[in-house]
């Protein structure tokens, strides 16, 4: 479990009861520190950005979070994006990229980085292993996010240490998300790494 950790940002209130307007609770217990990397599963439709953007507002984080470049060329939009934390990524980018990503963990006083390892809404072979090799490398926490459509829940209450045994860990991740549903149920891609390990 996580320690209250200074969060950057005050909660919004406004976001907060729209959530529950909308039937959405939010759980959240603070972060472990100043730096992570927070996955986000089951990604299975476009409404999980809606609700997560809420969530964000909610709890009062701060992160930034990796999304397809091509969003980022559409005018205003593409300035917002970026304005509350997005970052464009290159889906076939190199092995470099993780690298990357990494190495910006030791040049950041505060950086927690929000990736959906499916990289998709659509149904896929597993996921992708970049979030992984990222915080393997640079030595932090993984917090693993959720959103049930099932129990109207999402939330971080959980971060997990990689220990670098890849299939240990992937048996942890399992164990955790096994009950959370997705919107689209079918879609959620099975917990496992596929070829790639791009993020």
């Amino acid at each position: 479990m996580s320690q209250n950790y200074p969060i950057q940002l005050t909660p919004n209130k406004f976001a907060h009861q729209l959530l529950k307007l909308l039937g959405w609770k939010c759980s959240f217990n603070g972060l472990p520190g100043p730096h992570g990397v927070i996955i986000f599963y089951p990604h299975t439709s476009n409404w999980d950005f809606c609700i997560g953007i809420l969530a964000k507002w909610a709890m009062g984080l701060e992160f930034k979070f990796l999304a397809k470049h091509t969003l980022f060329q559409i005018p205003i939009f593409g300035s917002w994006l970026q304005g509350i934390g997005g970052m464009p990524i290159i889906r076939h980018s190199s092995q470099g990229y993780v690298n990357s990503l990494a190495q910006s963990f030791s040049n950041s006083n505060y950086l927690w980085m929000v990736i959906a390892p499916e990289g998709t809404r659509r149904k896929t072979s597993g996921w992708k292993s970049g979030f992984y090799h990222i915080a393997v490398e640079a030595s932090v926490p993984i917090g693993m996010a959720y959103l049930d459509y099932k129990n109207k829940d999402i939330g971080l209450t959980d971060f997990f240490t990689p220990s670098g045994d890849v299939e240990k860990d992937l048996i942890f991740f399992r164990e955790f998300y096994k009950d959370k549903i997705g919107c689209h149920p079918e879609n959620a891609a099975p917990i496992e790494f596929s070829n790639s390990s791009k993020p």
